[in-house]
């Protein structure tokens, strides 16, 4: 419209006549400009509605996030009713049997030294069940194995139940109750409870029981220690024949190259000086879920009585970050050997990328992270590599509804 009327403009600025059709282009100018008038206010008008609805969008989405996230820590720190349904059942029947009925029977065929023994620290029978189960199964020798066993008193006549009604044949287990530890500080059971953190992975008395290896097995040299939250995929015999070179732990590291995520900086808080004078910040981490220990070694080294140095520290100044992951790392700071990444492959219970070949590469899978193969909030696609190891047809699971 604006070159049409500077056309006619141009054309006729000499004549003082302006022809019929000249006025028609300036009377459809005249409408353009009436037209573009009121289409700005609407436009401005909405524009402020779009941002108002962009700003209530991302409120809403602020909502849910906030929303999801406190349901998913109540998942994480809830069994499913289902599991206290187990519970419940089990320990009434333990309380139901005779006295002499509620024990192991002895069955050791060959010296202790001679047998590959296992330790889990664990308040879940299910999942305790199933490190048993895989274990077993993939073993090529399963009468040398011996499983250990420690949980809470809460927990101890359940996971009794279990295990003598579902004897792990032809292996030897051993259950002990966390509360018969009579040697263990007098409030180990609360000591390791923060204020404002309620994720049992950090509060758990259990999880910290493992810097008290060497006295909670006095009779050992050497174990392998399972987490919970594992499946054993492979025979893992060949742990005992590992060289530890005079070390202590014999663990994966987590860091790759290039990634600083898993180095000890994140865990520790190096602006104190009495860790930044005894460690380096970019030391690889090492994982726990799947661990082999030299007791001899660590009790020649007093680790357990540095665990307990550090920890007091810790209780009088923020050295690192909430859980015992952090404390590992610098209680076994050094004294640990690298073992080959098909070990122990990690992230199962967080990371939803990892490949299914290097899962069924791997001696032992671990549902590290908050998405544990019990829970309703786990990842699909991993679910089945625990669920083999669980039988659905039991009493026991059928009557507390607990399927795939």
């Amino acid at each position: 419209r604006i070159k049409e009327i500077e056309r006619v403009i141009s054309h006729f600025s000499s004549s003082s006549r302006v022809p019929t059709s000249a006025l028609q282009k300036i009377r459809a100018m005249e409408m353009t400009l009436s037209k573009a008038q009121r289409a700005y206010p609407h436009c401005s008008h909405m524009t402020a509605k779009l941002r108002a609805m962009t700003h209530q969008s991302e409120e809403l989405v602020r909502a849910h996030r906030s929303e999801t996230s406190f349901l998913e820590q109540v998942a994480v720190r809830t069994l499913p009713k289902s599991h206290h349904c187990l519970a419940m059942r089990l320990t009434s029947e333990y309380f139901l049997l005779d006295p002499k009925e509620r024990e192991f029977p002895q069955r050791y065929t060959m010296q202790m030294g001679d047998l590959y023994h296992y330790a889990i620290f664990s308040d879940n029978v299910l999942a305790s069940a199933v490190v048993v189960n895989s274990t077993i199964s993939a073993s090529k020798d399963p009468k040398r194995i011996m499983f250990h066993i420690v949980t809470d008193a809460l927990n101890f006549p359940a996971m009794m139940m279990w295990f003598l009604t579902n004897p792990p044949n032809p292996a030897t287990i051993q259950i002990k109750s966390l509360d018969n530890l009579k040697w263990l500080p007098a409030d180990f059971s609360f000591r390791f409870k923060q204020k404002g953190i309620r994720d049992p992975r950090y509060t758990s008395a259990l999880n910290h029981l493992r810097f008290y290896l060497p006295e909670v097995f006095p009779s050992l040299n050497k174990l392998v220690l399972l987490d919970h939250d594992i499946v054993v995929q492979r025979d893992l015999s060949g742990l005992w024949q590992i060289d530890l070179n005079g070390k202590v732990n014999g663990a994966v590291e987590t860091c790759t190259s290039g990634d600083g995520y898993h180095r000890l900086e994140n865990l520790v808080n190096f602006s104190d000086p009495s860790i930044i004078n005894k460690f380096d910040a970019k030391a690889c981490i090492h994982a726990f879920g799947m661990n082999i220990f030299d007791l001899k070694e660590w009790r020649r080294q007093g680790l357990t009585t540095a665990y307990n140095k550090w920890f007091q520290a810790g209780k009088r100044r923020r050295l690192w970050k909430a859980g015992s992951l952090p404390l590992g790392q610098i209680v076994f700071y050094n004294q640990t050997v690298p073992l080959d990444h098909r070990w122990h492959v990690l992230g199962l219970g967080h990371d939803r990328s990892i490949g299914r070949d290097a899962i069924e590469r791997a001696a032992v899978i671990h549902y590290s992270g908050k998405l544990k193969p019990w829970l309703e909030i786990s990842i699909p696609k991993y679910r089945d590599y625990w669920n083999n190891f669980l039988d659905y047809d039991n009493p026991y699971l059928q009557q507390c509804n607990i399927h795939m």
